[in-house]
């Protein structure tokens, strides 16, 4: 373990996360530097096994979401520090998701995430977000 993972809290670790994947610079290497090996995360009814296909993952929603940016409301550890529970906004412009027509429109959405931390890393994360109302707001005329 590195000493920049070792020295963060559990709650850092997961802000410093979306400053740094979900920021304005797009760091993907930091998946590698802050993600164990075998990282899951479920999200949206998928479930993306593994660092490379969650960076994979990553990057082809950053192309429907241009100038994606997500921002930490609220993150909160459990006493032991093995479990954090965030609370986020994601925005961006609309270039194809969902699907849709990409119109550049700018959208916003809010989500909730529960991450698992294994020896200072970022191990499982279940995520909810506010995608139904995205998409209606995007089929809304």
């Amino acid at each position: 373990m590195d000493n920049l993972t070792i020295n963060k809290t559990p709650e850092k670790l997961v802000v410093d996360f979306f400053s740094r994947v979900w920021g304005g610079s797009h760091d993907l290497g930091a998946i590698d530097e802050m993600m164990t090996e075998d990282y899951v995360i479920i999200t949206g009814g998928k479930e993306i096994k593994g660092r490379h296909n969650f960076k994979n993952w990553v990057s082809q929603f950053q192309q429907l979401l241009l100038n994606a940016l997500t921002i930490s409301q609220e993150a909160f550890a459990n006493a032991a520090g093995t479990r954090v529970v965030s609370r986020w906004i994601c925005s961006g412009n609309n270039n194809g998701i969902f699907g849709l027509p990409a119109d550049g429109r700018y959208v916003s959405f809010t989500g909730i995430a529960i991450w698992e931390i294994k020896n200072g890393k970022l191990a499982t994360c279940w995520v909810e977000r506010s995608a139904l109302e995205l998409y209606k707001e995007l089929t809304t005329k």
